[in-house]
């Protein structure tokens, strides 16, 4: 196997709405049978594969839109076991902070507090998530992934794996700073996520939503690279 590129993150890493209104593949009849996955036609202008191709490298996109930090997390450990050899460099765009992974009868749910349930889950299930909502508390939520995203940050130095996190929308401002190495972009700012720093620099969402097209895309491959190139050399 090819030494790779692992990206992994939300919509914003699985190149949401790129080209097309489309954040899975699922939502394109001519790909119904694909799941949750990105849609294919967004991938070659999303800022993973461009910075994978500037690198060199292959591209392991694990990104899903929609994904909480558990599911970021829980994928990218399982990768790692089984792949790490193969991984040359990892980019991470984190999620916000008020999602969560669900786990049961053998499948995982993603909540993001405010959404509509889907009426096809399982009674368990909905169950659960109003019960989550009710309980739901982002300075608590914030503290807690601080922690368990810079565990990452260590198991990963730990592995001497080069890797840039970054925040998509949500950020750890007010918080203690810890040391990530030159690893994460700008974590305690809120200028400093990836949003903000789009919309800063003069780029405009897609549908009046949060997701951008592919020259925002490249602007944030080509900000990332000389990064991530530092840590390869």
């Amino acid at each position: 196997m090819s030494k790779l590129l692992y990206v992994n993150g939300d919509s914003h890493s699985a190149g949401a709405e790129i080209i097309n209104d489309y954040c899975f593949a699922e939502d394109d009849n001519n790909y119904k049978d694909w799941g949750r996955v990105p849609h294919p036609e967004n991938i070659p202008f999303s800022y993973g594969y461009l910075l994978n191709r500037d690198l060199g490298l292959k591209l392991k996109l694990d990104a899903e839109s929609a994904s909480s930090n558990d599911r970021i997390i829980r994928t990218t450990n399982q990768y790692l076991t089984h792949h790490r050899e193969y991984i040359s460099a990892v980019v991470i765009g984190w999620a916000t902070w008020e999602r969560e992974e669900f786990y049961w009868n053998k499948t995982y749910y993603q909540f993001t507090a405010g959404m509509i349930p889907d009426p096809q889950w399982p009674g368990e299930v909905q169950e659960h998530y109003k019960d989550w909502v009710l309980g739901a508390d982002s300075e608590v939520s914030k503290e807690y992934w601080h922690e368990e995203i810079y565990k990452l940050h260590c198991l990963l130095e730990q592995f001497r794996i080069p890797h840039i996190f970054f925040n998509t929308f949500t950020h750890f401002g007010g918080l203690k700073e810890l040391d990530w190495n030159d690893s994460y972009i700008e974590p305690y700012d809120p200028m400093g996520t990836y949003y903000h720093s789009l919309i800063n620099n003069g780029f405009k969402p897609k549908n009046n939503g949060y997701h951008f097209g592919m020259d925002a895309h490249q602007y944030w491959a080509n900000y990332i690279k000389p990064k991530l190139e530092s840590k390869l050399s």
